[in-house]
């Protein structure tokens, strides 16, 4: 009996393509639905019918395609191995997408023993869709481009914090983690700041419209699919005090560049080294 062959990082990515399209059918049609049902979980956050769904339906198509790999997801947790995992946000920024702000898209990645090595945020709302897999670029397709073609994408080359743009997702997110006080001093050197919020923020860092991408009070899956693209892309991904992956439940990303000063202006990290 021949062996079944493993799958590459191309198989890998095409799987998550129709992940997202799959995801993509469904959230479509219950944006700005009527009936939409929204509840709370536990930890006061909504939850609509949509992220449900959305959900059980990818993890359908991957038991279909890839039975052994383990999952991750918001709604229903974690299940199988953790050696190749699966991890999935059905929709992220819920809470603008149950008031109808487009804001938001489903985020989905692949990690292999813990590091992110596909990702891909796709946001119907706003006809975008970024991905990447590790050694083969990242990149975009916007449905208001002819023909859709996708197009590389690369951060920046911004090199000082007076010249750089920041998105800091929300003040509430920072007073709350007790580190206000580190946005405040952040914000005095940059040359702008805005709350882009949710997914969109790091993607606009890697289209290379911002420099700076920062938050609180994440959850792996808020952050697995973003860590590939804004690497490909050729910026850097860690937690807010410098450590690696989407593990640490704060996120830092930038055009690398600006990577150490931001964390040694935060000063939140343990030593750090010179910049590039």
């Amino acid at each position: 009996m021949t062996e079944p062959r493993t799958p590459t990082l191309d198989d890998d990515l095409a799987l998550a393509t129709l992940l997202a399209d799959v995801a993509d059918a469904i959230s479509r049609e219950r944006f700005t639905a009527l009936d939409l049902v929204v509840t709370e979980k536990p930890d006061r956050t909504p939850v609509t019918d949509a992220d449900q769904a959305v959900e059980r339906a990818i993890r359908a198509t991957l038991a279909e395609h890839r039975p052994a790999d383990g999952i991750l997801g918001e709604e229903y947790g974690t299940e199988g191995t953790t050696a190749r995992q699966w991890i999935i946000d059905p929709i992220d920024g819920t809470a603008g997408f149950l008031r109808g702000i487009p804001i938001w898209g489903t985020l989905i990645a692949l990690a292999v023993d813990g590091v992110p090595v596909v990702g891909l945020v796709s946001a119907p709302a706003l006809g975008k869709r970024w991905w990447a897999r590790t050694g083969g670029g990242a990149w975009m397709t916007d449905e208001r481009s002819p023909g859709a073609v996708p197009s590389r994408l690369r951060v920046s080359g911004v090199s000082t914090l007076d010249h750089a743009s920041l998105s800091y997702n929300s003040i509430q997110q920072w007073d709350q983690a007790g580190h206000l006080d580190a946005l405040v001093k952040l914000s005095r050197q940059v040359w702008r700041t805005r709350a882009y919020g949710d997914m969109w923020s790091y993607m606009l860092l890697a289209e290379g419209l911002l420099d700076i991408a920062s938050e609180f009070d994440l959850k792996p899956y808020d952050m697995a699919a973003i860590v590939p693209i804004v690497q490909e892309a050729g910026g850097r991904f860690t937690s807010v005090d410098g450590q690696a992956g989407p593990w640490h439940g704060s996120a830092l990303a930038t055009n690398g560049l600006l990577h150490e000063v931001t964390l040694r202006t935060i000063g939140l990290a343990g030593p750090v080294g010179n910049d590039d």
